[in-house]
Parts: structure tokens; sequence; C-alpha cells
């Protein structure tokens, strides 16, 4: 881009300040939106292993409805673990956040479980092409402060060469 056809034909320094400010302000806020979007690609990416393996046990539990029971060992908390015994049951109980649990049928559970997951993946799929494209515009704002820039300087620079040609 040519930054004299964006400035116009005179120089005036408080233009190009000006200019200058609006492309920084505007980095700025790129690289904010660059954090957030980033924190949520995370946050996703640690959703989805999540969601696909409480699918993975609902459906477990669901294939061995009526059949015989199920061991297994279940974690309590940071590692505390306990031993079990599942019997034939109806339904399961799924966490939903902000210490809130609520039992579902198997076929919700199922539901609920696969909306969620296509859900993640459709927003992750959104976040990753959102961060491409936002990293395209912090490239182009930070080519586009340097050229600015060196227009200022070069500017100066035949100004100061003028006035030494003029006083001498």
């Amino acid at each position: 881009q040519n930054v004299e056809a964006v400035l116009g034909s005179e120089y005036e320094d408080t233009k190009i300040e000006a200019l200058l400010k609006q492309l920084q302000d505007l980095y700025s806020k790129y690289k904010v939106l660059e954090v957030r979007l980033t924190q949520n690609r995370g946050n996703l990416k640690n959703k989805l292993p999540e969601i696909k393996k409480t699918l993975e046990q609902v459906t477990l539990l669901s294939s061995k409805k009526g059949g015989d029971p199920i061991s297994t060992h279940f974690e309590l908390s940071d590692s505390v673990y306990a031993n079990a015994e599942i019997k034939d049951v109806d339904s399961v109980c799924l966490w939903l956040g902000a210490n809130v649990m609520l039992e579902y049928s198997f076929e919700e559970a199922l539901g609920l479980l696969t909306r969620n997951l296509s859900t993640a993946t459709t927003n992750l799929k959104t976040v990753e092409e959102d961060l491409a494209f936002l990293k395209d515009q912090i490239t182009t704002t930070e080519v586009n402060i340097a050229r600015v820039y060196n227009y200022d300087v070069k500017k100066r620079r035949r100004e100061a060469q003028s006035k030494a040609i003029a006083s001498s």
C-alpha cells in the first residue's frame, strides 16, 4: 500500500502520529483477541477428550444394561480411587459444571453427550479459523506499522537534507 496516498501528498507530523497510533491500537486489540481465542482453543481441546471418554463410558454401560455386573474402579479425588460393582442400572449421572450433577436415562445421556461433542468440535474448528484469520490481520497490521514508520523516517531525512542544502 502506498503510504503517501493514504496520508495525502502533504507531510504532516500529526497525520503520521495519528495513523501510527491508530495502527498500534488496532494491533493491541488484535493481540488481546488472540490471547482470548488461544485460551478458548485450549479449553475446547481439553474438553473434547473428556466428552469422548464420557460418551464411551455411557455407551459401555448402556450396552451392558441387563447383563452381568461390571467391576470397575473410579476416581474419588486426585490419586484416590475406589472399587465398585455396577449392577443393572437404568440411568447415569453427569456433571454439568458449577457443582451440578443430573441424572439422565442412557438415551438422554447419549444424546446430550453427542450434541456436546458435536458442538465442541464445531466451536474448535471455528476458533481455529478465527485464529488463522486474526494472525493474518496481525501480520498485515505489523507490516503497515513498519511502512508508515519507514515513510516517516525517509520523509524526515529528505527534509533534513533539503534544509542542509538550503542553508549551505
